[in-house]
């Protein structure tokens, strides 16, 4: 059949209307978010667009907010959202952590479904679901920008939770800040020095004196939450290994394993999440292992990796002190 000569069916003027909202609204959204305000600036009114937004399954992100169809919202989208909305909102908490690259045990802001800022401001504030608000007060020095986001400082995020968490988990965060990580693939230098930490955690808020308490706990050797978390079980079970010792190996090579028993000639080892992530690293991990065999002060050494440490503490610390009560039975036959 020969269509040539026929002529298409017109559009209808409500499907034109539609395909020119649809056109306009993307416009106004060129990173995939369309804030309320802008909109209504352009001329929609505020039905016109909820009708259009919600008929187009447009997501809400907050109050004045919505990401386009299909656009991943993370924690990062929110943050940036609401202080675009509240401009007096400063990431800090969790969200700041997540900025600086600071390690937490658990509840990162990459699976928490709540976004954490500090206001400044006095007066009550009325929160809504997935965001948590702090009053506090900020000083200049408290304040600093990452990724374009207006963020508490790291030495102000370090005080922040440390004052509220539970011990493991503050001592986790503060050794990731006080030393240089590799986190999310990306290499830091250390955000934080002792003494700063000290200055911080001085000031009288709530949670001060516990933070405090905490502060002869930390180690800024430390080189992953796993080795923090593997030092607090062995402190708690009356063990006090030296923690990066120095050895030598027998061409004078420099080692230093995690935790060395010296008396006893027990290196303890434990392995990150991200270990053997190539096959270069598989193969120094090899070197490793056998140099520190060949050490002369080393007679043992244990392994553990990260899902041991947090699953199976108990069992670790009883290997750990049967093969301490071990060497030491067989150096006093020798």
């Amino acid at each position: 059949m020969n269509t040539a000569g026929i002529t298409p069916p017109p559009v209808r003027p409500r499907a034109r209307q539609r395909a020119a909202e649809v056109r306009e609204l993307a416009d106004l959204a060129p990173d995939g978010i369309l804030f309320t305000a802008r909109a209504v600036a352009a001329g929609w009114t505020r039905r016109q667009l909820s009708h259009r937004l919600r008929y187009e399954q447009w997501q809400p992100i907050h109050r004045g907010a919505w990401a386009a169809p299909g656009l991943g919202v993370d924690w990062f989208i929110r943050a940036w959202v609401l202080q675009n909305l509240q401009p007096n909102l400063v990431c800090s908490h969790r969200t700041a952590a997540a900025l600086h690259r600071l390690e937490l045990l658990r509840g990162s802001p990459v699976h928490a479904a709540e976004t954490e800022f500090t206001d400044p401001r006095p007066g009550p504030y009325r929160g809504r679901p997935g965001t948590r608000i702090h009053r506090l007060p900020l000083s200049p020095a408290d304040r600093t920008v990452r990724r374009g986001l207006h963020v508490t400082s790291p030495v102000r995020t370090v005080g922040d939770l440390m004052r509220h968490l539970p011990r493991d988990e503050a001592v986790v965060l503060a050794d990731s800040a006080l030393s240089a990580r590799r986190v999310g693939g990306t290499r830091r230098p250390a955000l934080i020095r002792l003494r700063a930490l000290h200055a911080e955690l001085a000031s009288p808020r709530n949670g001060a004196a516990h933070a405090r308490g905490l502060l002869p706990l930390l180690d800024p050797h430390s080189g992953s939450p796993a080795e923090t978390v593997a030092r607090l079980l062995i402190h708690d079970a009356g063990l006090h290994p030296e923690t990066q010792a120095t050895l030598r190996t027998p061409d004078r090579r420099c080692l230093r394993p995690d935790f060395f028993f010296r008396a006893e000639g027990l290196v303890v080892e434990v392995e990150g999440y991200a270990f053997h992530g190539t096959r270069e690293a598989h193969a120094e991990d090899v070197r490793r292992f056998n140099d520190l065999q060949g050490c002369p002060e080393v007679r043992r050494i244990l392994r553990f990796t990260a899902t041991e440490i947090y699953r199976h503490p108990k069992r670790v610390v009883a290997q750990i002190t049967a093969s301490l009560h071990s060497l030491r039975v067989s150096r006093s036959w020798e």
